[in-house]
């Protein structure tokens, strides 16, 4: 690979070239001491290898071929390896790619690919139309998607260019020179001043804070708002004028260029001292500096190579469930085509003869007609024929669907202030509009706790140190939980020292203050506030002074601990990259305040495989003691032997945390020996400056040291439901909507959550499949790791198939108990494994509400995707971390809560919304009327393209199967482009059965969707069945009528006065069938449909009064103003639509009356409603809206056209409204019991006269 020359042989350290005064890195001439293949090979060949227990400075450990060699400050030493530029291009085309590219992807799809190909055939000698009849559609639906993705594109460009092109200052010549990103290249000296972004991968070399901090904004990263501290190595701080930088020759061994944005593994080498490189000392792109006047670093990696451009990814392409149904009926489309084809070749065979004597069919015929080979007439005619009736697919039909969905996202759901969230100011987001349909018919959703369901703003609320509780009141999962146990909690007064801020709604006089002096045990409490306000990585901001200190954390948890402490008399009000200070109070004696700083010696980071933290430090009289927190599993097994009555009572007080619903971490300490540490740090140093497996290395030597650990107690953060969280999941829930909660919590903690947002009631059977049982426990501390696996995968078996069975028997009981799951990480690993996978999901579908807990993020995905495919369900998933991103990815909708927990998980997600609750409006409004509007504009052109290709097969049967064309070329090339175009679209925008309050308040009609009510072959085959019937209508009607009619010359009418007088009654009748087909017909409708009719008639009066020498279709010419002049046209015009519409009529009220879709029955209940669009009371909204935001919510608020439900209600003369069953006549039971009650209450009240 190209980097290979910089690696130096196995066994050979590298030497630094010290650093040459008065000679720049961009000028000086490379010697003969070129360092491309590294320095000398035999200066160091013959020192020992150091050995593996100890770490020497100035000895490099042998590079792996997968990693990099950059000189910094020297382009030359760079130059032969050629790393990339530090240009960027986002752009999907470029001048000379465009129309290749651009055309390969629109021929990606069917049916464009299917029209390029009748194109071809239409250009043939055996075409019976021009062919401009399919070059013509074809052409203008490329050329708009190619300008469509042109725009697109030319944005991106535009955007490159002003990245590229912005100004960064580089050291060239000891002084610092402004060039544009785009000329920066690996090696280079870089200054970036306080707000400004870094414009590539940069190490971090000096800063103008003290001890070589800067603080950093990740917000384009991973959209965390709080600020980041990184930390220069101190050999590198002197580096930050130009004088001084331009000495600075240092050789950097790294990791090539990744995706890993929370990973970095190097060392650098400066003057024969090999320093190791971690996260803290890189500077992303992307990222802007703050709180720091500027700082100095080298280009690491650049351009594309950048970890966030290696980031800069598309979510996985989805396809809705509709659209790959829509394949389906296209490919049934082919398959009606061939037939009919197939027809007209057969008859041609068979009706080809020279007995037709007036064909002229003679010897010298073209091959096409030659009587003599009927096979080749036939196989000549097929291909004739499918150019012929190509109209039957529709070539539109995409380019609307995608127009339609593109405004409902930016026009409906992005801008409905039912969703937007006056606290974070976020509206709803579509981020894609491919899905829009298939949020009308979710089945499940797969929900994360923390942060979606919870709002992920902490409390410290109880704790527990030395064995003693702290800390009173109840949290909303108590009272939830004392609500399904009949018990009324009554509230608990606050004490006058409680205190309540923003992470901090603990009360208990005993600890406040300095009371906690006056417990029994005062020294585990003082070692207790300590650990709080040591062991983290937040970074204060503001004075210092309790009151006006702020906290920057990487999570709320973090902060709430610190707060906690500060509110303890532990205020934690300065940090720099080696030292805490703490200002401590009541310590010493009662009301002494003093400060103390406390040495950081080392900071093992939380990961989600150690899920602990830890920190050793030095207090100032010497004293050295790890302190560490984490997650109770993994701290108790790391307890030294004793203290059992406090283990013993810390886990009974975490269990009654965990059932409160609270967040739990478990506090230790450990005090080391000199000697201990020392030979420990060493291991440390070595592992970090490890370039392989560092990560790895550091966790085995954490676990060294992280063990005999002196418990101290345990903490307990509360963190609230979302507003409207349970009123959300009831109605999901009554929509048919299957939810299912996916956490990492513990199973008390997610079954009281899940009460709390009744999300599990009393009156559900519960399934509870728990790996914490006595039986595995046992196994645990007696077997082995294969020996547990095993008992625990038999147990899960067991369970899995006793529960099932008992589940069956449920369902077949006649009160049939909805039925719930809750199982746990562990037991869960087992249950998806292939052999019990198919119990899990059998029992897992017959379940209202399924919640695992102990979950990983990949098992979430795994969940996710067991029902995707295996149950063929409609999936959604909804989170708000990264640990959420690959369950979005693997559902058929993501959802992402723009929260606290940065954007990842909306970056990742398909839609984005701030609240749990806004999921009401998405689905059972936005969701449930996109279905039902796609559905309509994919069967509306299934219909009309039918319809029209049949009265051309029709006429096929008067013509010998000869492939004449019935209707003008231009005529047939714009019925689908310009006279039934707009109507359609007006219908996939505004059409609306009933009003968004009404589909909140019956959710019960969302369960149409799940049902796919509107989009089954039942519905095609109705539709199709009125195509044929109407197609005979409009041909033998028309062709029979005028077989004696004549105009106002006495001429009996020809071929283009039928076709015209045939095509004018299918361009009125399906635009006017459409309108029958809409819920709701506002002034749109009526526009459009009439514009369509009114642009036929105006098309045909200009294009049949012209008439050129070229014209092929001479024979239009003047045809409709003889035709207009006859009393013919007018009856015609009349009776023909109406006897074609009259069969939908009736169909429709039969429909509707004895066999009513759901939400016919909720239209008829409220028929008499006024439109709710304009109450106030239906959205609240304060004064933080800006001018623009103010300006559409008055719009929305202004008095809208009252909808009017069509559809053909029958009201008979006997009773008010067919479901009327109050006036003694029977209605079938149809409808729900609410809707039933619903329509009893609206009877009983009396009218306003």
């Amino acid at each position: 690979m190209q980097f290979l020359s910089t690696i130096p042989p196995s066994g050979f350290s590298l030497r630094i070239v010290s650093a040459i005064p008065k000679m720049s890195g961009w000028d000086r001439v490379r010697s003969s001491r070129s360092r491309l293949g590294g320095l000398s090979r035999n200066s160091h060949a013959s020192e020992p290898q150091p050995s593996s227990r100890t770490v020497r400075l100035g000895r490099v450990q042998p590079q792996a071929p997968g990693y990099r060699t950059i000189y910094c400050n020297d382009r030359e030493a760079n130059l032969p390896v050629r790393f990339k530029g530090n240009s960027i291009a986002t752009t999907k085309y470029s001048i000379f790619t465009f129309l290749p590219k651009g055309l390969f992807e629109q021929f990606r799809r069917v049916a464009n690919l299917y029209f390029l190909m009748i194109s071809i055939l239409s250009t043939t000698p055996i075409s019976p139309v021009h062919p401009i009849t399919n070059v013509a559609p074809l052409s203008l639906v490329l050329f708009v998607s190619l300008v469509k993705e042109a725009f697109e594109d030319w944005k991106r460009l535009q955007n490159d260019k002003a990245i590229n092109s912005t100004l960064i200052g580089v050291l060239q010549d000891q002084k610092w020179e402004h060039i544009p990103w785009r000329k920066l290249q690996v090696g280079d000296i870089v200054r970036v001043k306080q707000d400004g972004f870094f414009p590539a991968d940069l190490l971090f070399l000096a800063s103008t804070n003290p001890d070589g901090i800067c603080y950093i904004e990740t917000a384009n990263l991973d959209g965390e708002t709080n600020l980041k501290i990184r930390k220069a190595l101190e050999r590198t701080w002197d580096f930050l004028t130009p004088d001084k930088a331009s000495k600075f020759k240092g050789e950097m061994q790294c990791e090539q260029p990744n995706n890993s944005l929370y990973t970095f593994t190097g060392n650098l080498i400066v003057e024969n001292q090999t320093l190791p490189l971690s996260p803290n000392q890189i500077l992303l792109r992307g990222c802007s500096l703050r709180n720091t006047e500027y700082i100095v670093g080298a280009v690491i990696f650049t351009g594309h190579e950048t970890k966030v451009m290696m980031n800069a990814m598309n979510v996985p392409s989805k396809r809705s469930t509709l659209e790959r149904k829509l394949d389906k009926l296209i490919l049934t489309l082919f398959g009606a085509l061939f037939l009919m084809c197939l027809i007209g070749a057969v008859g041609s065979g068979v009706f080809i003869s020279r007995k037709y004597y007036y064909l002229g069919l003679g010897e010298s015929v073209e091959n096409q007609f030659n009587p003599s080979n009927r096979f080749l007439v036939a196989t000549l005619t097929m291909f004739t024929l499918i150019t012929l009736y190509s109209t039957i697919i529709p070539i539109s039909l995409y380019v609307s669907i995608e127009t339609v969905k593109f405004i409902q996202s930016t026009q409906f759901i992005n801008k409905d202030l039912h969703m937007y969230h006056i606290e974070t100011n976020t509206l709803a987001l579509a981020r894609t509009s491919n899905l829009n349909e298939e949020l009308g018919q979710v089945e499940y959703i797969f929900s994360d706790k923390t942060g979606t369901l919870t709002r992920n703003l902490m409390d410290f609320f109880k704790c527990s140190i030395g064995g003693e509780v702290y800390g009173t009141g109840n949290t909303e999962t108590q009272k939830g939980a004392a609500q399904r146990n009949g018990i009324i909690v009554e509230e608990v007064w606050k004490s006058a020292t409680a205190v309540h801020e923003k992470g901090f709604n603990f009360d208990d006089a005993r600890l406040m203050r300095g009371a906690w002096r006056n417990e029994r045990n005062p020294d585990t409490c003082k070692e207790f506030f300590r650990c709080l306000a040591i062991c983290h990585t937040v970074l204060p901001e503001g004075d210092e002074s309790p009151e006006k200190i702020t906290y920057q954390a990487a999570s709320p948890d973090e902060a709430a601990l610190v707060t906690a402490a500060k509110n303890f008399g532990f205020l934690f009000y300065r940090r720099t990259p080696t030292m805490i200070k703490v200002r401590e109070s009541h310590v010493e004696k009662m009301g002494k305040t003093q400060d103390v700083s406390y040495e950081i010696l080392n900071v093992l980071e939380f990961n989600s495989t150690r899920k602990r933290q830890s920190v050793v430090c030095r207090y100032p009289d010497g004293r050295l003691v790890l302190y560490c927190k984490g997650a109770d599993s993994v701290i108790y097994e790391r307890l030294a032997d004793g203290n059992n009555e406090i283990k013993k009572s810390t886990r009974e007080h975490l269990e009654q945390f965990g059932s409160a619903g609270l967040r739990t971490l478990c506090l230790a300490y450990r005090d080391l020996s000199c000697n201990l540490y020392e030979s420990w740090n060493e291991k440390f140093i070595q592992a970090k400056s490890s370039l392989r497996d560092r990560e790895k290395k550091l966790d085995e030597v954490a676990d060294l040291i992280e063990n005999d650990l002196i418990l101290i107690g345990s903490t307990a953060i509360e963190d609230k439901l979302q507003d409207g969280v349970p009123s959300c999941i009831e109605t999901l829930a009554r929509a048919g909507i299957k939810i299912w909660v996916l956490t990492g919590d513990k199973m008390e903690t997610a079954i009281n959550i899940a009460y709390a947002c009744k999300l599990i009631n009393n009156d559900m059977k519960q399934f509870i499949i728990s790996s914490e049982t006595e039986a595995i426990r046992e196994v645990e501390n007696q077997g082995g790791q294969v020996e547990i696996a095993r008992f625990i995968k038999e147990t899960v078996e067991q369970e899995l198939k006793k529960c099932l069975k008992e589940a069956q028997r449920y369902l077949c009981a006649v009160s049939r108990p909805k039925l719930a799951l809750i199982i746990d990480g562990k037991c869960l690993t087992y249950a998806l494994e292939p052999s019990l996978r198919g119990n899990l999901l059998n029992l897992s579908l017959n379940c209202s509400s399924v919640v695992c807990c102990r979950v990983s993020p990949l098992q979430k995905a795994q969940v996710t995707s067991l029902v995707k495919k295996g149950a063929q369900k409609i999936t959604l998933s909804i989170g708000d971390g990264a640990n959420d991103v690959s369950m979005i990815q693997a559902a058929h909708v993501g959802i992402g809560i723009s929260g606290l927990e940065g954007m990842q998980a909306v970056m990742a997600s398909d839609f984005a919304i701030a609240q749990f609750r806004f999921l009401t409006d998405l689905l059972l409004v936005h969701g449930r009327w996109s279905y039902l509007r796609i559905c309509k504009v994919v069967m509306y052109f299934f219909y009309k393209n039918l319809t029209f290709t049949l009265t051309q097969f029709w006429f096929t049967f008067q013509t010998g199967f000869s492939g004449q064309r019935f209707y003008d070329d231009w005529n047939q090339s714009l019925y689908n482009v310009i006279f039934t175009a707009l109507p359609v679209i007006i219908v996939g925008l505004f059409d609306k059965d009933v009003s968004a309050s009404l589909s909140k308040k019956y959710p019960e009609l969302y369960k149409e969707g799940i049902r796919n009510s509107f989009f089954k072959w039942r519905v095609v085959g109705v539709w199709a069945f009125f195509s044929l019937y109407q197609s005979l209508v409009f041909y033998h009607f028309v062709t029979t009528s005028s077989s004696n009619g004549h105009n106002f010359s006495g001429k009996m009418f020809g071929l283009w006065d039928v076709s015209t007088m045939a095509f004018t009654c299918v361009v009125v009748t399906v635009n006017l069938r459409l309108l029958m087909a809409c819920n709701s017909i506002t002034r749109w409708h009526h526009i459009s449909v009439a514009g369509s009719i009114l642009a036929w008639f105006v098309f045909i009066f200009i294009y049949s009064g012209i008439m050129t020498p070229y014209d092929r279709q001479e024979n239009v010419f003047f045809v409709i103003y003889v035709l207009m002049s006859t009393f013919y046209f007018y009856l015609t015009l009349l009776l023909v639509p109406i006897v074609a519409l009259l069969g939908d009529f009736i169909y429709h009220g039969l429909q509707r009356w004895f066999f009513p879709y759901d939400y016919q029955i909720i239209q008829e209940i409220h028929r008499h409603d006024p439109d709710d669009n304009s109450r106030e009371e239906l959205l609240e909204i304060g004064n933080q809206l800006t001018p623009e935001e103010q300006r559409s919510y008055a719009i929305s608020q202004l008095p809208r056209e009252t909808s009017k439900h069509t559809g053909f209600a029958f009201d008979s003369p006997g009773y008010e409204s067919f479901f009327a069953s109050q006036q003694g006549v029977y209605a079938p039971q149809k409808p729900w019991d609410v809707a039933r009650r619903a329509s009893m209450r609206s009877q009983r009240t009396p009218k306003k006269i």
